[in-house]
């Protein structure tokens, strides 16, 4: 463990060396919870091995609660990270917990930050809505920052962080969302159907992507790489996307948005072009915020079921935080809302 003959073992100390949580470790001492017998085994290894007694910090770590979860969210002037952020405080306040909210506006610095300021603040959890979660690669410096966080203080996502790292992550089932959204455009008939915006060291944009290509080849469709028109998750980036691809010789009849804003710059740039919604190009997009609502034409978009969402995160953190045993990974199921922007393909 590396700690020297002078220094007293503590709770967190055997925490850190099992890979479990404080808590974990003061039910495996007092038999107060059930604890999977793997991870019971792991911790009573360790404390046989230092000799480890009971004292008076082991015996009151259930009363240390501070009640409070910190969510770092990547921008909430973003409608999706908005709702999903109000679904947490809902679902934290049910609970009796309190939330503290930091944007750190996706940059890697802010977010190393704000984890060492909720630790600070002794925090029960910490649960991030998207930024470095949501990379391919989990970000060096972010990593190393996560594993400096204390033993005591779980860390839930939204996206997906490497093995190495102790987290639990809940996500949005990626497949069953691309499913849903192609198997209504196919359904109306749709054969060319182009992917609009996004970046490709998102990993939900990546999954996105060989997804929608998946379904295609499925239905004996060809992939056009045209028609996959990478960006950002902006409105901006949607128009300028959907300029490109309007200079095709060959036009979609359908096109799908990674997200609500990107949809908004296709509606833009298709009816600045003098092209009708859905008569001329279907439009759909995933998020379903409530801009999806107010567009004219209302946008066809797979919803997150928020409250649900929401609720999983703040779950889960609450019960890791006590040490109770939950899923690595769980996932919460879309459902498509189909509104005016999508039609029967005239082609």
């Amino acid at each position: 463990m590396g700690t020297s003959d002078n220094k007293a073992i503590t709770i967190y100390d055997i925490a850190k060396e099992a890979g479990v949580s404080p808590a974990t470790v003061s039910r495996v001492m007092t038999n107060s919870a059930n604890v999977r017998e793997e991870k019971r085994n792991r911790v009573q290894s360790i404390i046989e091995k230092y000799n480890f007694k009971p004292n008076a910090l082991a015996k009151g770590l259930s009363d240390t609660s501070t009640k409070s979860i910190g969510v770092i969210a990547a921008d909430v002037r973003n409608p999706f990270y908005a709702q999903l952020f109000v679904a947490c405080e809902a679902a934290a306040q049910k609970a009796g917990y309190t939330v503290s909210l930091y944007n750190s506006f996706g940059i890697t610095e802010n977010e190393i930050e704000q984890l060492e300021l909720f630790a600070h603040q002794k925090v029960d959890a910490i649960v991030q809505i998207g930024g470095r979660v949501d990379d391919t690669e989990t970000d060096k410096k972010y990593k190393e920052a996560v594993k400096k966080l204390p033993a005591n203080v779980p860390l839930v996502v939204t996206g997906r962080l490497s093995e190495d790292i102790e987290s639990h992550s809940v996500e949005i089932d990626a497949a069953s969302g691309m499913d849903l959204v192609m198997e209504h455009l196919l359904g109306l008939g749709h054969t060319r159907i182009a992917l609009v915006g996004g970046r490709t060291d998102v990993r939900s944009t990546t999954e996105k992507i060989l997804l929608y290509k998946k379904m295609l080849a499925a239905h004996d469709i060809e992939v056009i790489p045209d028609y996959i028109a990478g960006g950002s998750y902006s409105i901006e980036s949607g128009y300028e996307c959907m300029q490109k691809i309007l200079k095709l010789p060959k036009l979609p009849t359908a096109v799908i948005a990674i997200n609500d804003f990107t949809a908004a710059g296709v509606i833009r740039a298709i009816e600045d072009s003098g092209y009708r919604i859905p008569q001329d190009f279907s439009v759909a997009s995933f998020d379903n915020t409530y801009i999806s609502d107010v567009m004219i034409p209302k946008l066809t978009s797979v919803d997150y079921n928020y409250e649900t969402f929401g609720q999983c995160l703040i779950d889960t953190a609450i019960a890791v935080s006590k040490g109770e045993d939950m899923p690595r990974h769980q996932t919460v199921q879309p459902t498509l809302i189909s509104r005016e922007s999508s039609g029967p393909s005239r082609a």
